[in-house]
């Protein structure tokens, strides 16, 4: 799997592509929820409900490592809040995410995207 398949993916808005470059025990850490979100039907359950909210979403860097952790900086808009973000993806030994971690600021925009998001991945 080529490790930029994830960004392509998202920049197109390709749920079924964004979801088919993780792993099928794949684990996302969000901001919006205390648990990390595990498996396939899991994450594609809040990608879907994120392709609804973030309106503009642009990646804007891209951060590699040596041991081919990737980082992806962000830009988008939650309503009327600009929201500055970091997807960070690790990877298993056949390129498919293993983990992806998102980090978002200001507080004010993880306000806004808890408000939007939280109550919808609520049991």
């Amino acid at each position: 799997m080529d490790k930029n398949s994830f960004q392509r993916a998202v920049e197109a808005k390709q749920l079924d592509q964004i979801v088919g470059t993780f792993a099928e025990n794949a684990v996302l850490n969000s901001p919006v929820s205390f648990k990390p979100i595990k498996g396939r039907p899991a994450i594609r359950q809040l990608l879907t409900i994120l392709l609804k909210v973030f309106q503009e979403f642009r990646y804007t860097d891209q951060l590699k490592s040596n041991d081919g952790t990737l980082g992806l900086v962000f830009h988008a808009k939650i309503g009327n809040r600009q929201i500055e973000g970091l997807d960070l993806l690790r990877f298993d030994e056949k390129g498919f995410i293993r983990e992806l971690t998102v980090m978002v600021r200001p507080r004010s925009a993880i306000e806004a995207l808890q408000k939007e998001v939280g109550s919808l991945l609520a049991p």
